[in-house]
C-alpha cells in the first residue's frame, strides 16, 4: 500500500473511514489522559476528521498530518476557514483557527514539528496501516514525540480473513506488542459495533469490535 493508493481513495471519494460525527470514544475517554485545556494535540493521518473540531472546541491547538491535499483543502473549506500556507521541511503547512495540518508523508514528520504536543489522538492512523508498516509507525511516533506523551488510541478488531483492509483489524494483543514494551497500555473499552456498521456486514464480516486504549510511553 503506497502513497498513490491513498491519494486515489480521496480522489474517488472512497472514504468510508471519514466519519460524519465525532467518534464516541473521544468525549468518553479523553479526560483519562489528564492533559490541560490549551495543551496541543497531535492527530496522525487526520484526513478531514470532525474529531479535530471537537478537540479545538475543547481548547486544544491541533497539529495534524495528512497525505492527501484534497483532504486538507476539504477540511478547511468545510469549516469555513482560510488557512495560511507555508512549508516545514518536506511538508506543506496549512493553518487556521488553531488547527495546523502538515501535508505529506507521516514518516517525513520531524520532532520539531510536534515539539509542543502534549497528547496524541489516533483513531484512523494505526488501522489504516498494513501489518508490515505498523512497527515502523510506532517506532517513528516514539522517536519524534516529547517523552511521555500520552495517547488515546482507537482500533478495530475483526476476523481479518473475512475482509481485506483498510481499515485493518488491530486486535488488543497487537496494540500491547507495539506499545507495551515502550510504556504502558490500558484497555478502556472494547465493544461490538457491527450493528452500527452495515458496510462491514455487507462485506462478510461476522464480528466487529471498536477498542479504545490509553497508551502512556516511558519518560
Amino acid at each position: 500500500m503506497d502513497e498513490e493508493f491513498w491519494l486515489n481513495r480521496w480522489e474517488r471519494r472512497e472514504t468510508g473511514f471519514d466519519q460524519q460525527a465525532v467518534n464516541g470514544n473521544l468525549p468518553r475517554f479523553w479526560p483519562t489522559l489528564g492533559i490541560a485545556a490549551g495543551d496541543p494535540v497531535f492527530v496522525p493521518l487526520c484526513g478531514k476528521s470532525v474529531d479535530m473540531r471537537w478537540l479545538r472546541a475543547h481548547g486544544h491547538p491541533v497539529v495534524g498530518v495528512e497525505l492527501s491535499p484534497l483532504a486538507v483543502a476539504s477540511f478547511f473549506a468545510e469549516n469555513h476557514l482560510v488557512p495560511e500556507r507555508s512549508r516545514q521541511g518536506k511538508l506543506e503547512v496549512s493553518e487556521a483557527g488553531g488547527i495546523r495540518i502538515l501535508r505529506g508523508d507521516f514518516f517525513d514528520l520531524t520532532a520539531e514539528a510536534v515539539a509542543q504536543v502534549r497528547a496524541v489522538y489516533d483513531r484512523a492512523a494505526l488501522v489504516a496501516l498494513p501489518p508490515a508498516l505498523r512497527e515502523r509507525y510506532a517506532a517513528h511516533m516514539a522517536a519524534i514525540l516529547p517523552p511521555g506523551t500520552p495517547m488515546l488510541l482507537v482500533t478495530l478488531d475483526y476476523p481479518q480473513e473475512q475482509m481485506e483492509g483498510p481499515p485493518f483489524s488491530v486486535p488488543p494483543d497487537e496494540v500491547e506488542r507495539l506499545y507495551g514494551r515502550r510504556g504502558s497500555v490500558r484497555r478502556l473499552a472494547c465493544e461490538s459495533i457491527l450493528a452500527d456498521e452495515p458496510r462491514f456486514a455487507e462485506r462478510g464480516v461476522t464480528a466487529l469490535h471498536e477498542c479504545a486504549f490509553h497508551v502512556t510511553p516511558m519518560v
